[in-house]
């Protein structure tokens, strides 16, 4: 395979971080002032912009990723350059696609996927060419596979099936009967994040096991665990989103029973890596281990608030308000980006073993940055969703006016925070994005 093909999924997928996040500001700005690019982008269009390209930074990002270590870092020669390509290919012209539809308001899907409805089916195309040329190549070894393989490999095939899950509201047995619509629509985005969350969580392993130099940590006990764990919370864990839906009691129960078990073995394993470290290995892959530890930090933070927002009295105000956004952004922001600003660091010192040592300073500068303004920006959201939710529920709510008025202090400080996390994750993406690219243009 091309080498250049897995840089170019992580090129396109910094590009993206970096649009979606300055979107992202673009539509707080609206929040507050609704009549800011109103006619030209309204809010719900900038909302799926931002929303796309959060969910294309987390796939282009990890494809990218599991295609380089796979063939560079692992040795194995891929079952077909051309189909990468060709995956490679349909990913970019679909992305183009699905933007043009939501700037030029031609959409008709749903929730994460409001896009046209038809550019689902190049999408079900691309990961299946993935999982084609991922399963023919390591296939035939099989045996002794460390847990990030067949976390990648899950990571895959539930995609395609919770894609396919994702659209069932276009046939009638669904769409004409609300409740059945509801819960299979949060049923298949549950399990749609599950899967992507296995192709991150399992390159959050295998970077573990490389900075150490010792594959044994993907080959334990509790990394399978893990893996199981996760696949468990892929397949249930999406039922703490329909308590408000009429169901059975003991889906309740199970869904309350596994949210709250979400991340802990991640932070556990997180943790004792971590400590076992060596200053020589710290030292070797400063930023890559860096961001792991924010990892870490930012895993026992999104437990607390994933335990808490499960609880169903809880969830029956938070559900629906800032908070479920705070829970949401966290872990997109707090946990999946610095895993794969990790991988793409850990990439660039896989090319050129130097080039970090060049980048520190200024790499240090954006992830402070984005460190403490990611803090007051969920604070924010929480503090906001706490007062919607006690008006959503109070007998004596007044006009939804009064309760803008009475939360735009906090979307101030969220505007402000969300725009010092564009800078910092900026700061931090672009010395990569201007290598990597630089790594495409050499003949």
């Amino acid at each position: 395979m091309n080498k250049k093909i897995p840089i170019a999924f992580v090129v396109a997928a910094l590009c993206v971080l970096i649009g979606g996040a300055l979107v992202g500001v673009l539509a707080a700005i609206q929040y507050l002032e609704p009549t800011f690019l109103k006619e030209t982008l309204p809010f719900n269009r900038l909302r799926e912009i931002h929303v796309t390209s959060a969910i294309s930074w987390i796939v282009l990002s990890a494809t990218g990723g599991v295609y380089f270590y796979i063939t560079k870092e692992l040795g194995h020669q891929i079952f077909s350059g051309k189909l990468a390509v060709f995956h490679l290919i349909l990913f970019i012209l679909t992305g183009l696609g699905i933007y043009i539809s939501i700037f030029t308001g031609n959409m008709g899907g749903r929730e994460y996927l409001t896009f046209l409805p038809v550019l689902m089916i190049p999408i079900l195309l691309g990961w299946i060419v993935f999982g084609v040329n991922y399963f023919k190549t390591l296939l035939a070894n099989v045996k002794g596979w460390p847990v990030y393989l067949w976390m990648w490999g899950t990571g895959i095939v539930f995609m395609v099936f919770h894609l396919c899950e994702a659209n069932l509201w276009i046939f009638d047995h669904f769409r004409m009967n609300f409740v059945r619509d509801l819960t299979v629509q949060w049923k298949s985005y549950g399990s749609f994040t599950g899967s992507w969350n296995m192709l991150v969580y399992g390159t959050a392993i295998f970077l573990m096991a490389r900075i150490k130099k010792d594959e044994n940590v993907a080959r334990t006990k509790i990394a399978f665990f893990f893996y199981f764990l996760g696949l468990t919370n892929l397949m249930f864990g999406w039922a703490h989103h329909i308590y408000p839906v009429p169901s059975q009691a003991w889906i309740r129960y199970l869904a309350y029973a596994i949210s709250m078990t979400e991340w802990l073995v991640l932070g556990y394993m997180l943790t004792n890596w971590i400590k076992s470290l060596s200053a020589k290995e710290k030292k070797e892959n400063f930023f890559p281990y860096r961001l792991l530890v924010i990892t870490d930090i930012w895993v026992f933070g999104n437990v607390l608030m994933a335990v808490l927002i499960s609880i169903p009295a809880i969830n029956h105000y938070s559900h629906g308000s800032h908070i479920t956004v705070a829970h949401s952004m966290g872990t997109t922001i707090g946990i999946n980006t610095p895993i794969l600003l990790a991988s793409a660091t850990f990439m660039c010192s896989c090319i050129n073993e130097m080039i970090l040592e060049k980048m520190q300073k200024t790499l240090s500068y954006g992830l402070a940055l984005f460190n403490i303004s990611l803090i007051v920006f969920l604070a924010s959201l929480i503090i906001a969703g706490s007062i919607k939710g006690q008006w959503m529920y109070s007998e004596n709510s007044a006009f939804y006016s009064v309760l803008t008025e009475q939360i735009k202090p906090y979307i101030r400080y969220f505007l402000f925070a969300g725009i010092g996390v564009f800078v910092g994750v900026t700061i931090v993406a672009a010395p990569v994005l201007k290598f990597m690219t630089a790594k495409l243009r050499e003949a």
